[in-house]
């Protein structure tokens, strides 16, 4: 490996470092502000971050194996574990957050303001966008796939935001209590979808394939 490339895949994994930190931050305050609040939407919302947590761990993983050389081999070893438990975080997540709405749907409970849980919603608005250039940029130029395909999976965060400031939003100043739940609903195929993607890739990973193919 030249020099210029460890030094990319460094950096790329820098920002995963950063995203990793980040995604903690987003755990720790939507989840105390969403059960504080009884918010499903900002409770949901958490448990994703904390896939996308995992996800950006893994990554770290998997990239710092690159930047110490390791073979092709073990490359695709890393890989299969990685997209195999992250389609087992992505599962119960979808199961939780199901559990989370319709449990909201049958109590027709309010969710109360929560300015913490506004807060970091807004952060993220303009923290994801940059941590999604910094790995598309990266994966682009070590010719990562994976990179590439986080830096999509952050910017769908991107979307899920809004989803759950509109909801809250709806909640607060419209008083449409069920706006809470179905913005949590809103999550699930995106976060069903990743389940189905990271596991059917994960069984496509031939560990002891011959060819040098890098995703």
């Amino acid at each position: 490996m030249s020099e210029e490339r460890a030094k990319l895949i460094r950096r790329g994994r820098n920002v995963e470092i950063a995203s990793l930190i980040y995604n903690i931050t987003e755990v720790t305050i939507s989840l105390t502000a969403g059960f504080m609040t009884g918010s499903s939407a900002l409770i949901s919302w958490g448990v994703d971050s904390i896939v996308e947590a995992n996800s950006a761990a893994f990554m770290i993983w998997q990239l710092n194996g690159e930047a110490k050389g390791i073979n092709e081999r073990d490359k695709r070893k890393r890989k299969k574990i990685a997209l195999g438990v992250l389609s087992g975080a992505f599962t119960i997540a979808v199961l939780f957050i199901c559990y989370e709405a319709i449990s909201k749907f049958i109590s027709q409970e309010t969710a109360s303001m929560s300015w913490w849980g506004i807060g970091i919603l807004l952060v993220s608005l303009v923290v994801n966008p940059m941590l999604a250039w910094g790995k598309y940029r990266y994966g682009k130029k070590t010719d990562s796939a994976t990179l590439k395909y986080d830096a999509i999976d952050t910017m769908i965060c991107e979307y899920q935001t809004v989803v759950v400031l509109i909801g809250i939003g709806l909640v607060q100043w419209q008083g449409w209590w069920w706006a809470d739940p179905v913005a949590a609903l809103l999550i699930v195929p995106y976060v069903a979808w990743e389940a189905y993607e990271s596991g059917r890739d994960a069984w496509q990973v031939q560990i002891d394939e011959d060819d040098n193919d890098e995703r």
